[in-house]
């Protein structure tokens, strides 16, 4: 089962830590994988690039069977192994658009702060818009407002139940947090990051240099 998956990942991607979120949700430790670095360009090399041609990570491969947009792995995980581990997708219709609501939004959260991070980060200083980081400054501000408005306290995002939306939007949000984003200005979404950090599938799966390094950006600090 688990032996016969390999997964190239990159620490501190919200797409690979959602990817590794949902494994281990579903009992499949011990799938075999391997550490890439983003900025030694390993996940260019030929190895990625058979399984995802498009040579990102996550790149997901289970026997024969290739599967690499990190929600797709997830979605893919819960439909092989429904009764495997934590049911991530609920049965309930009401319950189901919920979750499949939450979950997508999630990516819309992500693209918002890739956006931001990908203009500051890559584009040198001298050559940046004003204009592009205000505009891109203030719509990831939208969506964190958008988001802040969603959680309920002492709950997950789809209610009591850990569920599919929290395996995506999770690791989103606690880059935020790791770039620093205030908890006094989004206290819940602060008080959800706290509530799902010591969750077992988290734990084991937190990115490693988050752990050795302390942050090295507070670029959301004024979001």
């Amino acid at each position: 089962m688990a032996e016969d998956m390999f997964l190239f990942w990159g620490s501190g991607s919200p797409p690979c830590w959602r990817a590794m979120i949902a494994l281990e949700e579903k009992g499949l430790q011990g799938y075999k994988n391997k550490l890439l670095n983003f900025e030694k360009g390993e996940h260019k090399q030929p190895e990625v690039l058979e399984v995802n041609p498009r040579g990102q990570l996550p790149a997901f491969r289970h026997g024969e069977k290739k599967v690499n947009e990190s929600l797709a792995i997830c979605m893919y995980l819960e439909s092989q192994f429904k009764s495997r581990g934590t049911k991530l997708i609920p049965d309930k219709a009401a319950d189901q658009a919920l979750v499949y609501q939450r979950a997508f939004e999630g990516l819309v959260l992500q693209q918002k702060l890739v956006d931001l991070l990908m203009y500051a980060r890559h584009v040198p200083e001298e050559e940046r818009q004003e204009t592009t980081m205000k505009r891109n400054m203030e719509a990831a501000s939208a969506e964190a407002q958008l988001w802040e408005g969603h959680v309920q306290e002492g709950s997950c995002l789809a209610g009591k139940d850990f569920t599919m939306a929290d395996v995506v939007v999770y690791p989103v949000v606690a880059l935020m947090f790791r770039l620093g984003l205030s908890t006094e200005k989004y206290p819940k979404l602060s008080q959800y990051n706290d509530f799902l950090k010591d969750r077992p599938s988290i734990k084991a799966t937190y990115p490693p240099h988050w752990l050795e390094s302390p942050p090295t950006s507070d670029l959301l600090k004024s979001l």
